[in-house]
């Protein structure tokens, strides 16, 4: 007798099993840009990337994870030392009531590495995107070789977050859909 014919279903089924084996990471890197794409919740200007990447590295899994740790580890690092150093400003002023030229004077070279403890921190329980502020955003773009930052964009994204702040419409108890901001947009009233 003649073995039972496996429908295309099954075989696809079949085929659908296998397991899907990553051996490598492909990663990317692009010049640092002014953004125009984002807003930060902060002044300032957005940071951004060039379009098209001017580098390429592949790593084995293991080689990337490796990376990463040693890239969180001192992304860790620097957040401790600006959190050591705005302590120690606090200190001085006495949490910002009194003046101290030796507090403006302060800078990040003052907090030593022997201040912070970056072993005894779990990093992937630590790391975590962080919003930078305006003085930091503008000194990576400087650093990444932006000589004019436009200001033009500093005022759009404050008009953008201004904008944020008002939402919803003025209707108090019910809607009249003629004077309803949300109905006049198409949506439910807020």
């Amino acid at each position: 007798s003649r073995p039972a014919a496996t429908s295309i279903l099954k075989r696809q089924k079949q085929l659908r099993r296998k397991n899907v084996r990553f051996d490598q990471v492909t990663v990317y890197y692009f010049a640092r840009r002014q953004g125009f794409t984002s807003v930060p919740s902060q002044g300032g200007s957005s940071l951004g990337m060039a379009q098209r990447h001017n580098s390429v590295r592949r790593y084995t899994l293991c080689e990337f994870a490796q990376e990463q740790e040693v890239n969180h580890r001192e992304i860790l690092r620097e957040h401790l030392k600006e959190e050591k150093l705005h302590a120690k400003k606090m200190k001085l002023t006495k949490n910002g009531t009194v003046e101290s030229e030796e507090a403006d004077g302060l800078t990040l070279e003052d907090v030593s590495d022997d201040d912070i403890d970056v072993e005894n921190v779990e990093v992937d329980d630590y790391f975590f995107l962080q919003p930078l502020p305006t003085k930091r955003r503008r000194a990576l773009l400087r650093a990444s070789g932006v000589h004019r930052i436009d200001a033009e964009e500093k005022q759009e994204l404050r008009a953008i977050r201004l904008s944020r702040e008002e939402c919803g419409c003025d209707c108090r108890l019910y809607c009249d859909p003629e004077a309803c901001a949300c109905s006049q947009a198409g949506i439910k009233c807020q």
